[in-house]
């Protein structure tokens, strides 16, 4: 994944925009990840072939390293497993549906 500061993808839209087109491109301010800029094609096949919020903990858990990679991912995982409790889902019915074709 290509990385770009916010000064660099404010002054290289165009640039930005086609670099987008081939790969994701992490945008940074003050050398944090703030946002990724993606393709609409990647969007969409993003958003349709997982659930987005899925794709959101990827996107936000993947500059992420060691163990500021696993609290993220705990956070994430309490979250997914408490909306999936009050969706009135047991435990062997995620499992069920991540089994699932």
């Amino acid at each position: 994944m290509l990385t770009m500061t916010s000064l660099a993808a404010q002054n290289h839209f165009g640039t930005l925009i086609d670099a987008s087109q081939r790969q994701p491109v992490t945008v940074t301010r003050r050398g944090r990840p703030v946002v990724v800029v993606l393709s609409y094609e990647d969007y969409q096949a993003a958003t349709q072939t997982i659930p987005f919020h899925v794709a959101a903990l990827i996107a936000e858990s993947y500059p992420l390293r060691g163990q500021d990679a696993a609290d993220s991912m705990r956070l994430h995982l309490a979250k997914m497993s408490n909306q999936a409790a009050k969706d009135g889902l047991s435990e062997a019915d995620v499992t069920r549906l991540l089994n699932e074709e």
